[in-house]
């Protein structure tokens, strides 16, 4: 099962490497505190759950937070990817390094974790709502490729604990969510291009 890892990493590849250069072009315009964020957390989460053994299923968040520091840092290329940071965005990436620093002090991979999910949900709200109002600012198809990447680390798994199993579970939810919010008014419409 281990090759659906593989070709859940190479489907991640596939749709975050044309958003890092949509970005570096300025057809998209990501949220800085989120991209940032989603570095980060996954970093924490992919690093606590091997504290515990490496899984092939940690292989999908390994992935998830390389693209998302890809695309971190294109974003600093072209000045026209910018979006503007809020006082809300701030706050969000407060409350998302303020769960980190709570990470920090833990030596409990769970505990890790479920920080590292807070972290990650505070950082995907400022690009939600960015994506509900200005759709057209994102693509969804890094965000369903970040379903399929972390669904198939399910495949792969050998240990079915929370340690383990918490991080993918998470991401493919929110992935979820972010591809359904950037899509929602072409599916209404019935204009998805798949």
């Amino acid at each position: 099962m281990q090759f659906l890892i593989f070709i859940g990493a190479a489907v991640s590849l596939v749709f975050n490497i044309p958003y890092a250069w949509a970005t570096i072009t300025g057809r998209v315009r990501p949220n800085k505190v989120s991209w940032l964020l989603w570095t980060i957390a996954p970093a924490i989460g992919f690093f606590a759950a091997l504290s515990k053994g490496w899984t092939w299923g940690q292989f999908p968040v390994l992935i998830s937070f390389s693209t998302t520091a890809l695309i971190f840092i294109c974003s600093f290329i072209n000045r026209k990817s910018y979006w503007a940071i809020e006082r809300f965005d701030i706050m969000c990436g407060a409350v998302s390094v303020l769960a980190l620093l709570v990470w920090g002090v833990t030596s409990n991979p769970n505990l890790a974790i479920c920080f590292a999910i807070l972290s990650d949900i505070m950082a995907a709200i400022p690009t939600a709502i960015k994506a509900w109002h200005y759709p057209e600012t994102e693509t969804w198809e890094p965000f369903a490729a970040g379903v399929f990447n972390a669904g198939t680390g399910f495949f792969a798994m050998t240990i079915w604990t929370f340690t383990s199993l918490a991080f993918p579970i998470y991401l493919v939810i929110i992935n979820g969510i972010l591809a359904l919010i950037i899509l929602r008014k072409k599916i209404w419409k019935g204009k998805v291009n798949v």
